[in-house]
Formats: structure tokens, C-alpha cells, sequence
């Protein structure tokens, strides 16, 4: 492939690891007790790209022994914040100088596209400097009133589980302010997408980040269960299927350890009707191809009025049409494939069902005909929809947009609000006045104005099935501290009243 077709800041070469038989424990890099490997293969070509060290239970047990021992008598809780902050930066310069090889590493793994990696690495390694930013401000120790005071301790042992279709950037929201907070960390990747957890590891590695804050165990089911369970491990954060959601916070509840889940969504895009037709279908063919459909926020249902139902329907299916899904790393391309042969199994099994439930299959449906090879869909749009159908109700991750109709901005929000999520939802208007109506009464975690929108300032995460708890913004880091209440002698009476 010529060189040519690569956008700046990916590189030209698949990502060549320092320690891919190993697995990095205690500031060291050592091989696993099983010698067991992960392949991990390509969406686009079907190939094996790298093989990486799997994790066994006993390498967790390791792990989580190696994070215990640097919370519990290394340095690193015991730093100040803006201390701490210092290692994030230098961390951040460290990824930054890697962001070519996280890009690459992405479009390779998953079949996200080479022109938009450069943009969602680099968010990715702006956790880093965003929560180091935050320790300036951060109220470590907040005074009540003069007899009281409340810290904010770290929550210890942290095992950070991210997914695989993003999988530097979410891990990286995990870790960062996990570290900043004073926690150590066990990170687990996805068994599909292992290399951006071993760049990370090989940053903390240079930057001499002491030995336990940071470790790595890439792992299948079985080893990641284990991990849970595991009693020194003080906190889960995990991003993933309610179904494993759903085991975590089991597996947690039953020994009372902390966790933040961020799961699915069936997310909503309210189009009201003063907003034009043609640019509401723009934004939503934009997101609901974004990384082939495999966002948990994106905007896989429509509501609009019935009268501007077909309008609208021709709008997207006439960009459907235009859309060219190829090859990611070619500029040209507009939607790459799924990430895996499975997730291709799982889409195609969901436009089955919504056919058979009575649905419109407006546009797609299948498999592109001009490639053999890959786990490629075609971008496809359901109407006739109804709330209770299984694409409506249900998270296909793929690039089907299953559109609903109204007679009211009530019924918008009634349609919008039925659902077992509330990750995400969208609001068309030029009426702000009304957006922010709608968005108060959509029960979801984020609500965007006009568009798909996402901000690091502001916490993120789910209502009802979408998840337990937020990431980003303060909130992220207060999720890995632990409130401790300071009353002092000469501050408060002996039966708790203020003097």
C-alpha cells in the first residue's frame, strides 16, 4: 500500500510492541505463568496482526499483589496532588510522542477510519493532562466549618476494564484520574484490541512511574472474572455490555467493593420541527456511521413528526447511497468494517429481526458485494419502527439507524424515554428554550443541542441499564476517591452538635 494514503499522525507501519510476550507487573516486564498468546486479527483483511501474552488467573492474583503493595507502602498515595499531576504530564508527553502508533494501532485492531484516529487518540491522551490540570483546583481537604473537615482519600486498588472499540481512549479516562486521585491500577484491555495498553505501559515504564502504580494483564473471560473477585482490588471501572455489567456489580455487591459502570445505550435524536431535514440527516448519517455504528452513545434511534417522516427518510438513504465503505486506512473511504466476525454476526441477526418484526428496510441490509474479504455492512435505516421492536429497544452496535415517528414534542419525548438505556440522546431545535425542556425531560446522561457532542469538563455515564456512576469531569475523580470526615476537638461537642 503506498504511504500516500496514510493521514499525518498514523503510522505507516503496523505497531511493532517491546514486550509483546510479556506482561508488565510491579514496574517489570515478565512472561505469563501460563505462555498462553491472544491473536489479534484484522476486521479488514481477516488476518493475524500480532499476538500478544494472555494473563492467567494466577497473573492476576500477581498483579493486583504487585498494585496492593504500591498503594499500601509505596510512595505514591502519599504524594500531594500536584505531585501526582507531574507523573500525568510527563505520562501525556510520553503517549503523545506514541499517538502514531495508538492511531495505527486502532484502525488496525477495530477498522475505524485512518483519517479520524489522529483526532480520537488525541483526545485519548488528553485525560492525562486534563485531570493534571484538575489537581490545581481539586479540594483534597475541604473545611465544613471550622470544627470540621472533609478529605478526600484514594480508593485504593483500581481494575480499569476497558472495551475494544475504543480502546486508548477509554482506558486512559479510566487510569488518569484513578492516578491522579492517589489509586494503583490493574489494567485489563480487551482481548480484540491489547496494544494501546502496552504503549501505555511502555510510557510508564520510561517515565519512571514507580513500580505497582501501573500494571498490565491482557485476558480473556475467565482471568477478567478472576480479577474481579479478587478481595484487593478496592474498586472496578469498566465500560462494556450490561450483561457483564450486570456480573461486575454482582460480583462487587457481594463484597462491597466500589465500582463505576458505564454499558449500553439506545440513544434518541429528537428531530423537532422547525430544524431542517437535511441538516439533521447529515449529522445523523455522520454518527451512526462513526467507527461502523460501534459507539455505546451513538444515535441509533430517530423520532420525528409523521408528516416529515419521509422527507427525512430520503435524506439519509440518498447519503446511505453515497457513502463508500472500504478500505480504512484509504482517505476516500467513508465507513470501514465491524471489529470482528461476531459483531458482523450480531448486526446482521438484528436487521433479520427487524424485518421480521414488520419494520421498513429502507436502505442496506447486507454485506457490500465488491469485498470479498473483512467484516464489512452495509450502512442501513429501518422505518415503520415501532417503541417495542427489538431494534428499537435493543443495542445492535452497528451501523443501523431504526427511525420512529411522533405527533407531538411529548410523544418525542415519551418514544425517547421507552427504553431499558439512558446513556445519550440528541435534541434538534432552534428553539433553545425548548432544547433544554426536552433535554430535562429526556432520562438519559447526556443530552446534546444540534448535534453529536462530547466534552471531557462534564461527567459522562448512564441512566437505568446505561450504567452505575459517571467518568469525566470532577465527578470522575471523586468516583476514585473515598470521603473521610475530619472533626476536631476543639471544634465539635462529644455528642456531635457544632460550639
Amino acid at each position: 500500500m503506498s504511504t500516500s494514503v496514510f493521514p499525518r499522525a498514523v503510522a505507516v507501519s503496523p505497531v511493532q510492541l517491546g514486550h509483546p510476550d510479556e506482561i508488565y507487573l510491579g514496574g517489570a516486564w515478565d512472561s505469563p505463568v501460563g505462555g498462553g498468546r491472544i491473536e489479534v486479527v484484522s476486521p479488514s483483511t481477516e488476518e493475524v496482526l500480532i499476538t500478544v501474552a494472555e494473563a492467567t488467573e494466577a497473573d492476576m492474583d500477581a498483579a493486583v499483589a504487585a498494585a496492593r503493595a504500591a498503594f499500601d507502602h509505596g510512595p505514591w498515595p502519599r504524594l500531594s496532588y500536584p505531585e501526582r499531576a507531574e507523573y500525568l504530564r510527563r505520562l501525556a508527553a510520553a503517549l503523545r510522542e506514541r499517538e502514531p502508533r495508538l492511531a495505527r494501532a486502532w484502525v488496525d485492531q477495530t477498522g475505524a477510519l485512518a483519517v479520524a484516529a489522529p483526532f480520537v487518540v488525541g483526545a485519548g491522551t488528553a485525560w492525562f493532562d486534563y485531570y493534571a490540570d484538575l489537581a490545581a483546583t481539586f479540594p483534597a481537604e475541604e473545611a465544613v466549618h471550622p470544627g470540621a473537615a472533609v478529605f478526600r482519600e484514594p480508593m485504593g486498588v483500581v481494575a480499569a476494564i476497558a472495551p475494544w472499540n475504543n480502546p486508548y481512549g477509554i482506558m486512559a479516562g479510566k487510569i488518569a484520574p484513578a492516578l491522579l486521585a492517589g489509586c494503583t491500577v490493574v489494567m485489563k484491555p480487551a482481548p480484540e484490541t491489547p496494544v494501546e495498553a502496552h504503549l501505555i505501559a511502555e510510557a510508564a515504564e520510561e517515565i519512571g512511574l514507580p513500580p505497582g502504580v501501573l500494571n498490565l494483564v491482557p485476558a480473556h473471560r475467565d482471568a477478567s472474572d478472576h480479577l474481579v473477585r479478587n478481595p484487593g482490588v478496592d474498586k472496578v471501572s469498566f465500560t462494556g455490555s450490561v450483561a457483564a455489567g450486570q456480573h461486575i456489580a454482582s460480583v462487587c455487591g457481594d463484597r462491597l467493593a466500589r465500582y463505576t459502570l458505564e454499558l449500553g445505550g439506545k440513544s434518541a435524536a429528537i428531530v423537532l420541527d422547525d430544524y431542517d431535514v437535511e441538516d439533521a440527516a447529515d449529522t445523523l448519517v455522520r454518527t451512526i456511521t462513526a467507527s461502523t455504528g460501534q459507539v455505546c452513545a451513538t444515535l441509533s434511534r430517530v423520532v420525528v413528526s409523521k408528516h416529515r417522516r419521509d422527507a427525512l427518510a430520503d435524506a439519509v438513504r440518498e447519503r446511505f447511497a453515497a457513502l463508500r465503505v472500504g478500505d480504512p486506512f484509504d482517505p476516500a473511504t467513508d465507513m470501514g468494517p465491524l471489529s470482528m466476525a461476531r459483531q458482523r454476526d450480531r448486526v446482521e441477526s438484528y436487521v433479520e429481526a427487524g424485518r421480521a418484526e414488520g419494520a421498513t428496510l429502507a436502505h442496506g441490509g447486507g454485506r457490500p458485494t465488491d469485498l470479498e474479504r473483512g467484516f464489512y455492512v452495509e450502512p442501513t435505516l429501518f422505518t415503520d419502527v415501532e417503541p417495542g421492536m427489538r431494534i428499537a429497544q435493543e443495542e445492535i452496535f452497528g451501523p443501523v439507524l431504526s427511525m420512529l415517528t411522533c405527533t407531538s414534542v411529548d410523544e418525542a419525548v415519551e418514544i425517547a424515554n421507552d427504553s431499558p438505556y439512558g446513556l445519550y440522546g440528541a435534541v434538534f431545535t432552534h428553539d433553545e428554550a425548548l432544547a433544554r425542556s426536552v433535554a430535562r425531560s429526556v432520562r438519559a446522561g447526556t443530552i446534546a443541542h444540534n448535534g453529536f457532542r462530547f466534552d471531557p469538563s462534564v461527567p459522562f455515564g448512564g441512566f437505568k441499564h446505561s450504567g452505575v456512576g459517571r467518568e469525566g469531569g470532577l465527578e470522575g475523580l471523586l468516583a476514585y476517591t473515598e470521603a473521610k470526615s475530619f472533626l476536631t476537638a476543639g471544634g465539635t461537642s462529644e455528642t456531635g452538635g457544632s460550639q
